[in-house]
């Protein structure tokens, strides 16, 4: 100290503190009001950049009123400057929290908007928020007085044992970041792979791929065996799909008024059930005589994926329903069997009959009689 402290640097100190938080009040309440503004606009940027300044603006004026509060006191140099160095790396924290805030909130509604689906990969929005505390920190720590060169120098011989020790961390890591860039595969797509698993893609992280079963349950995959396996993408190049259907009626229908009454249940099946496409070209083809009926195809559209189960449901009830209104018969597959006695053309293998006559045999006297 250069003097002592008197009641008129107490009370100094205390109303620029007390200015510091008073408008921080302010600045939070001004914050809220834009939030709800920014709300209303259909850009998402701007409610991300409002959520993060709500927290570092508030904080900044109390770290504003205490930098002033330090400087009305009778500091010493050293004292005054070991002041606001820290008061200086708490305002670079505090900035760079919000900044990784912003920036991950963008990378994600950039994903989002590309990919067209609700959730996004959170492997960049991961990589960008690193990057940034890490630049946020090295900075904080140049303010303190400490020398950062040393210690970018260690993590940079130090990196090459690091990614020796983690090269299936890494691998993954690289292998997400492909799958991501070329759009192979995105979150919400329905996707199979040759070893079984199926699902909707739920997220890309910094490791694995996070995928939805239809029974609700999530299935872990390693993002660098998804990118090496084959897999079955049934959301690209759009979602819609074509399922079919088989089915088959008797040798005795009328084939084109079959063909009739099935596209007329195609089509109400399409408008009127959920997950249909109204403007898919329903189509049949028939294209085996089978044993006991002839045998066709129906072709039906489906929003997605899983849709198609629905879908088939609701077209066979209303089929089968239909086809017994028409008169239109569906037959069971069914075979003819002849038996024909020794002597008569029939082959020189054993023939049933035979035992049937010595089975006959072996009933008792009394109930012959």
């Amino acid at each position: 100290m250069t003097r002592d402290l008197v009641l008129h640097d107490w009370v100094v100190a205390g109303i620029a503190l007390a200015c510091g938080c008073a408008a921080a009040l302010v600045l939070r309440a001004l914050m809220k009001w834009l939030g709800k503004h920014a709300g209303r606009t259909r850009w998402s940027g701007d409610d991300i950049i409002v959520d993060a300044l709500r927290t570092v603006v508030p904080w900044a004026a109390v770290i504003g009123g205490a930098a002033v509060a330090a400087s009305a006191l009778p500091l010493t140099v050293r004292i005054g400057e070991l002041v606001d160095r820290s008061l200086t790396a708490v305002l670079i924290v505090m900035a760079t929290l919000g900044a990784a805030r912003v920036v991950a909130g963008l990378v994600q509604s950039v994903a989002a908007s590309r990919t067209g689906v609700a959730a996004s990969a959170s492997i960049f929005v991961n990589i960008t928020r690193v990057v940034v505390l890490s630049m946020g920190v090295l900075v904080a720590l140049e303010t303190l007085g400490v020398s950062i060169a040393p210690l970018v120098t260690a993590l940079g011989v130090g990196g090459l044992a690091v990614a020796l020790a983690l090269q299936d961390t890494l691998a993954n890591l690289f292998a997400g970041v492909h799958i991501l860039a070329s759009k192979t595969v995105q979150p919400g797509d329905y996707i199979r792979l040759t070893s079984g698993e199926e699902g909707y893609v739920v997220d890309i992280n910094w490791r694995n791929s996070v995928v939805r079963n239809l029974s609700n349950n999530l299935v872990i995959i390693p993002n660098g065996r998804l990118a090496r396996t084959n897999m079955t993408n049934y959301s690209q190049p759009e979602q819609k799909l074509s399922i079919l259907v088989q089915a088959g009626v008797g040798y005795d229908s009328d084939l084109e008024h079959v063909e009739r009454v099935t596209l007329e249940v195609v089509d109400s099946v399409m408008a009127d059930i959920s997950g249909g496409v109204p403007d898919h070209e329903a189509a049949v083809r028939f294209h085996t005589f089978a044993d006991s009926r002839i045998n066709f195809t129906v072709i039906l559209g489906v929003g997605e994926f899983s849709d198609q189960y629905r879908i088939k449901h609701e077209f066979i009830k209303r089929l089968h329903q239909r086809y017994r209104t028409e008169g239109i018969s569906i037959p069971a597959p069914t075979r003819t069997v002849s038996l024909q006695p020794d002597g008569a053309g029939a082959p020189s293998s054993p023939s049933p009959v035979p035992h049937q006559r010595e089975a006959s045999s072996q009933v008792p006297a009394d109930r012959r009689r």
